[in-house]
C-alpha cells in the first residue's frame, strides 16, 4: 500500500481494520476463514505461472529455489509460507505493524526464514529494491486509485520478471457474490471488508498495467463450487480472477 502522505494508494481506515485483526491470521475459522479455502487454489496458480515463467519443474521440489518474491500485503503469511516451503526467498510487506508481528511470530513457530517488513510498496521502489515476482493478492481493491498504485509499485519487478494479482470484477455478479453472499447472508467476512466500486474490472487492470511498464500475459478466474465447498481455477473472471504480467527482460 502507501505513505499516509499519499491518499491515493493508501486508506488509512482499511489498514486500521485489518490492524484489529492482526491475531486471527491463522484461525482457520475466523474472519480469515475465505483466505485459507481459496489458499490451496491461489498458491497452485502462483506456483505454475512462476514455473511458466521462469522455466521451472511445477513437480520439482523445491520448484522456486533461487527466486525473490515479494508478498504485498502478506497479512499473517498465509502465502508467503508455503511459497518459502517451495524454496522462494520471500519478504512480505503489510503497513499494520500488529500483522506483520504476527506474521514473523508465525513464521518462528513454523521455524521459516522469511523476511518480514512493516512498510508500504511505494517506500520499497522508492529505495529501489527488486524482485523476481511481486504479489498482490486481494489488495487492488482495498486501493482508492489503482493506476497510481501500480505505476508507483511496477518499478518493484525486475527485468524479466512478473507480477501476479488477484482480485474482484466490478460485476452485479461480483456484488451478489462477494458482498451480499458472502458478507451480509453467510458471514464468511466481517461486513464492510469490500467497498463494489472498488472492485477493478480485467479492462480496467490492463491498460493500467501497460501504462505501468508491464503487459499481461494470462487471465484465469477462480470459481466456488457451493455443493462440494470448494474453489478452482476457471475461465470465467466474473467475480474472483488472476492476472499475471510481466515486465522486459
Amino acid at each position: 500500500m502507501a505513505h499516509a502522505d499519499t491518499p491515493a494508494t493508501l486508506d488509512d481506515a482499511e489498514v486500521a481494520r485489518f490492524s484489529k485483526l492482526a491475531q486471527e491470521w491463522w484461525d482457520e475459522t475466523g474472519p480469515f476463514r475465505p483466505l485459507h479455502q481459496i489458499n490451496p487454489t491461489r498458491l497452485t496458480y502462483i506456483r505454475d505461472r512462476l514455473c511458466a515463467h521462469f522455466e521451472r519443474d511445477p513437480k520439482a521440489v523445491p520448484s522456486l529455489t533461487g527466486l525473490t518474491v515479494l508478498d504485498i500485503g502478506c497479512g499473517g503469511g498465509l502465502v508467503a509460507e508455503p511459497l518459502t516451503r517451495l524454496g522462494a526467498a520471500v519478504t512480505g510487506i503489510d503497513p499494520a505493524h500488529e500483522t506483520i508481528e504476527a506474521a514473523k511470530a508465525h513464521a518462528r513457530g513454523a521455524n521459516l526464514d522469511i523476511t518480514y517488513e512493516a512498510t508500504t510498496a511505494e517506500a520499497l521502489a522508492e529505495a529501489g529494491r527488486r524482485f523476481d515476482a511481486v504479489l498482490l493478492l486481494e489488495v487492488v481493491e482495498h486501493v482508492p486509485d489503482v493506476p497510481a498504485f501500480l505505476k508507483r509499485i511496477a518499478p518493484l519487478v525486475a527485468p524479466g520478471g512478473v507480477m501476479i494479482l488477484s482480485t474482484l470484477n466490478r460485476t452485479l455478479k461480483a456484488y451478489a457474490l462477494a458482498i451480499v453472499g458472502a458478507e451480509l447472508v453467510l458471514r464468511w467476512l466481517p461486513v464492510g471488508t469490500h467497498q463494489w466500486e472498488r472492485f477493478v474490472r480485467p479492462e480496467e487492470l490492463k491498460p493500467a498495467l501497460r501504462r505501468a511498464g508491464l503487459s499481461v500475459t494470462d487471465l484465469t478466474g477462480m470459481v466456488y463450487d457451493p455443493l462440494a465447498d470448494t474453489w478452482s481455477l476457471s475461465t470465467d473472471t466474473d467475480v474472483n480472477y488472476f492476472a499475471t504480467a510481466t515486465r522486459a527482460a
